[in-house]
């Protein structure tokens, strides 16, 4: 695994994003009444020492869960 590789996992009715080796990770869930995702428990800053900056994380954390919604069928 690369520096700053993202990793994606479903547990139960949630899509969590991080970045193994620092505290990136993101929890998306899918509301019933919405049709996208919505983030919950984010970094709201930069890390030190990352390999991106927590806008770059969260930028591609949040295509990175779009295409895990897809593909479950979550989202269109």
């Amino acid at each position: 695994m690369s520096r700053g590789e993202l990793v994606c996992e479903v547990r139960d009715d949630e899509i969590i994003v991080t970045v193994p080796g620092t505290g990136y990770s993101v929890t998306y869930f899918k509301p019933a009444d919405l049709p996208q995702l919505i983030a919950k428990k984010f970094p709201r800053e930069n890390e030190k020492g990352a390999a991106l900056t927590h806008s770059e994380f969260l930028a591609r954390a949040w295509k990175l869960a779009n295409d895990k919604a897809r593909e479950l069928g979550w989202i269109v």
